[in-house]
């Protein structure tokens, strides 16, 4: 599943598959980054995807946050929320991170999640989109 540069498209996800990065699904990724010492941190998030990056959607100065700020490494696990032995998992790089739209971002992602227009956590927060390109790929079920 790995392109010529090391990196996935996200095309290449197997069909079989495909639904648990799609809207098709609510799935859920729990996302895991790397703390200063090392050790890892994992977090469940909201995700969509753009082109071929997965984009998170965060508030600055969380620990997610600061970890994918330092530390470009980061892996996701996908599980279908009618089937968790049938799952997803995404290791990949942080390509990119952006304020811009990142507001409009989190109402998007709420529309997805919750089926609201806004997300009612949103109010004051400062917040930050990170686009992560696959490296690996790898499915179960």
């Amino acid at each position: 599943m790995e392109n010529g540069k090391g990196a996935v498209n996200l095309n290449a996800i197997p069909e079989s598959h495909r639904d648990l990065v799609t809207d098709e699904k609510r799935a859920f990724a729990s996302l895991a980054t790397l703390m200063d010492d090392g050790s890892p941190q994992v977090t469940p998030v909201w995700f969509d995807v753009e082109g071929d990056l997965l984009r998170i959607n965060t508030v600055r100065g969380r620990v997610k946050d600061r970890n994918m700020a330092s530390r470009k490494e980061v892996a996701l696990l996908i599980m279908d929320p009618e089937d968790p032995y049938r799952y997803i998992q995404i290791r990949g790089t942080v390509a990119a991170e952006r304020e811009e739209d990142a507001v409009e971002h989190t109402h998007l992602l709420a529309r997805k999640y919750l089926g609201v227009d806004k997300n009612p956590w949103h109010e004051g927060q400062s917040r930050v989109i990170f686009l992560i390109r696959p490296d690996t790929v790898s499915t179960m079920g």
